[in-house]
């Protein structure tokens, strides 16, 4: 849960920062999908890959 709340890149809504830059940065809605999809698909990958390491699935 705690990874998925922190990858709220791809909207300018997802994260109180993203909002305020949005409107004074003149940035579109499409510049903020442009960047986060491909840092959310790396995000999930590297979470898919690097909990399991740290935190074993087992009872």
């Amino acid at each position: 849960m705690m990874f998925a709340a922190g990858a709220s890149l791809m909207t300018p809504v997802g994260y109180q920062t993203n909002t305020m830059v949005y409107g004074s940065g003149g940035y579109r809605f499409s510049d903020f999908v442009k960047i986060g999809l491909p840092l959310n698909v790396i995000l999930m990958a590297l979470t898919l890959l690097l909990i399991p390491m740290f935190w074993s699935f087992e009872g």
